[in-house]
């Protein structure tokens, strides 16, 4: 089983809606079953929230549910329970670095270093694009899912 954390500041906007984006395409490709999927944040400011209303609108466009998603935090542990440690920016990456004292096996990469484009997701609570922000977790999770087919 492959297991995939998606890691942002919060885990209200990007990492919910890369966890939930993932989770449908692994469904659509019929492989629900290979692949252990969630998100987490770096700080815990926002631990126990639901997903942002712009992020749930935005989901619920593309006719995905985030029902029952509360943010939570990542933990040190984390990095042995997961395959891939997947950030939505460099600051994600940072944050994770450090957390976890490196990346001695190489874990850690933003989602969109899996893209012709490499490059960090924006923000949506800052930008207040979830429009763009969904069509770079699209195109993250449909390269990153491409690299890590069982």
């Amino acid at each position: 089983m492959t297991k995939i954390l998606f890691v942002c500041h919060g885990n209200i906007c990007r990492s919910p809606m890369a966890e939930f984006v993932m989770k449908r395409m692994v469904e659509e490709a019929g492989m629900a079953d290979d692949f252990y999927i969630a998100s987490a944040a770096t700080s815990s400011e926002e631990i126990g929230n639901s997903v942002y209303p712009g992020t749930r609108k935005r989901l619920a466009s593309a006719g995905i549910s985030v029902a029952g998603k509360a943010a939570v935090r990542v933990w040190r542990s984390d990095y042995e329970k997961y395959d891939y440690l997947i950030g939505m920016d460099s600051h994600n990456i940072a944050n994770m670095l450090r957390l976890f004292d490196g990346d001695p096996d190489g874990k850690i990469r933003r989602l969109l270093d899996y893209c012709d484009r490499p490059r960090d997701i924006a923000d949506p609570w800052y930008t207040g694009d979830f429009d763009a922000t969904y069509e770079d977790v699209y195109e993250g999770c449909t390269a990153l899912l491409k690299a890590v087919r069982p």
